[in-house]
């Protein structure tokens, strides 16, 4: 079983929840590469995937909503699980439910799951564009990533992904 963990992240938070991810994959014996999604070009050789993205004003960054769409079909023939990372505050706002608008993404790659993660945000690595923002809808600064949450979940894919490794060996 071979997986891969790709993520788009502009300031480092959502890169080290995919290293987290990867990192608990590997443990449980799969063999896994953590890549940042502009250094994937194909999914051949994967059985299954795990790609998160920041979530910016609602949305995914660019590349790796590009990388979804082209790459669609491919997985939704294998196992596939989407993160996002971006809400912020405690409790995080906004919510799960209306932090990302991926529904056309996950329509399209038919992934097992999508799950929203808080993040974190850090003034002094935004833009001036970013911090007007963030000050303007008085988003607080801190890391709110909640690690055993995520490090459940990713047990959680090692997990299925052992139960079908089993079955596809039985079968």
């Amino acid at each position: 079983m071979n997986a891969l963990v790709a993520s788009a992240s502009r300031h480092g938070a959502t890169r080290e929840i995919a290293d987290l991810i990867g990192a608990t994959l590997a443990d449980r014996g799969i063999a896994t590469d953590i890549r940042e999604i502009d250094n994937v070009c194909t999914l051949i050789g994967y059985d299954a995937v795990v790609i998160g993205s920041a979530v910016y004003m609602g949305d995914w960054i660019s590349a790796a909503r590009t990388f979804v769409e082209r790459h669609a079909g491919e997985l939704a023939e294998r196992p596939t699980w989407l993160f996002s990372s971006g809400p912020i505050g405690d409790p995080p706002k906004p919510g799960a439910d209306t932090a990302v608008k991926i529904d056309d993404l996950v329509t399209a790659a038919h992934p097992r799951e999508h799950r929203v993660f808080a993040g974190r945000l850090e003034m002094r690595r935004l833009g001036l564009v970013q911090r007007t923002v963030a000050r303007a809808v008085h988003a607080g600064e801190g890391d709110y990533r909640d690690w055993g949450a995520i490090q459940e979940w990713a047990t959680g894919i090692a997990d299925d992904l052992e139960d079908l490794d089993l079955s596809v060996a039985e079968g």
